[in-house]
């Protein structure tokens, strides 16, 4: 199979692929779409970048193209019917990073009930902050039934930690709670209930704004919040007057959208708001486990492996 890598692999996965395929690794290209369209005629298989838009147009220069890769959370940049339409199959490795992001969730729980992030020390060996909690017996929200939402639940439990949880999608109903050990409530219960709330659910274009000041009037007083998902389900506004009247004490999010704590932004200068890079995902183990996913399937493809066109594969398998 012509496959071409518009972003890197780790050495020894790209080592197992070139062995196997003729690979051509273009980095560039990324940058010039023009060199792009010219570059994809005999291209099979196209390990694309967050900033690389596959659109109709760009499929149209790739006659011979079999699938798309993209080693990414969001597929945003790719024309998802257009792939379908033509029969292209689309590799995701969605569930490689959702222990990373569990134990970031995890650790940013451990570390934010500990009271007095943000709190300027002023010269005070122990400056006068409210007490801290241990995570047993204490009430953690989990809001977003993803599978980093499973794996947190796997590790909060046999801490001690009551859960309790809402997924907008999931009727309370579902056996999958009593599985985790989650009580399903209603948000307004997880608001007014929790110490700490772990955000996780996943972003759609209707969920923008959900937390906004009609969910966050609820909160438990001091509580605190940790998230891995996309800063757009916060309405901004709303979650600075949560920070400001102390319903939240601390919030840590991971990766935000350009703007939201900038100057000019509700949110700008907050020393109780955390923002980390994108680092919940970002993992030698996680890598690992996204790009041998990859490469199985790419390999896959070529083999003919029994595959339903245009779909998402998500499930992670077994690396070689």
């Amino acid at each position: 199979m012509d496959i071409l890598l518009l972003e890197t692999l780790m050495p020894e996965v790209r080592q197992w692929l070139e062995a196997r395929h003729a690979v051509s690794y273009q980095p560039q290209l990324a940058d010039d779409a023009g060199a792009l369209r010219r570059a994809v005629y005999k291209t099979q298989a196209l390990l694309v970048t967050p900033k690389v838009a596959v659109t109709r147009e760009l499929l149209d220069f790739a006659p011979r193209l079999k699938v798309v890769a993209g080693l990414f959370d969001e597929i945003d940049n790719i024309d998802l019917e257009g792939c379908r339409d033509r029969g292209i199959r689309l590799i995701q490795p969605a569930n490689a990073p959702v222990r990373a992001n569990a134990e970031y969730l995890l650790g940013g729980l451990l570390m934010l009930l500990r009271r007095g992030f943000g709190v300027p020390l002023g010269g005070a060996r122990r400056p006068d902050i409210r007490l801290g909690r241990e995570l047993g017996d204490s009430v953690i929200g989990i809001l977003g039934l993803t599978p980093a939402a499973h794996a947190l639940a796997k590790m909060l439990v046999p801490l001690g930690a009551r859960l309790i949880g809402y997924e907008p999608a999931l009727h309370r109903s579902a056996a999958i709670w009593e599985i985790l050990k989650i009580q399903p409530v209603a948000l307004p219960e997880l608001m007014a209930q929790s110490d700490a709330v772990s955000l996780q659910m996943l972003y759609a274009s209707r969920y923008a704004g959900f937390i906004n000041e009609a969910a966050l009037m609820h909160c438990k007083p001091g509580q605190a919040w940790v998230s891995v998902s996309r800063a757009a389900l916060f309405e901004p506004q709303a979650l600075a007057n949560a920070l400001r009247d102390g319903r939240i004490d601390t919030c840590l999010l991971d990766g935000a959208e350009d703007g939201l704590v900038a100057e000019g932004s509700p949110l700008h200068g907050l020393n109780n708001l955390i923002v980390t890079p994108r680092v919940a995902a970002h993992t030698h183990e996680a890598r690992l486990r996204a790009h041998w996913y990859l490469v199985d399937r790419l390999h896959e493809a070529s083999l003919d492996a029994v595959s339903v066109p245009g779909v998402v594969s998500g499930e992670p398998g077994p690396s070689p």
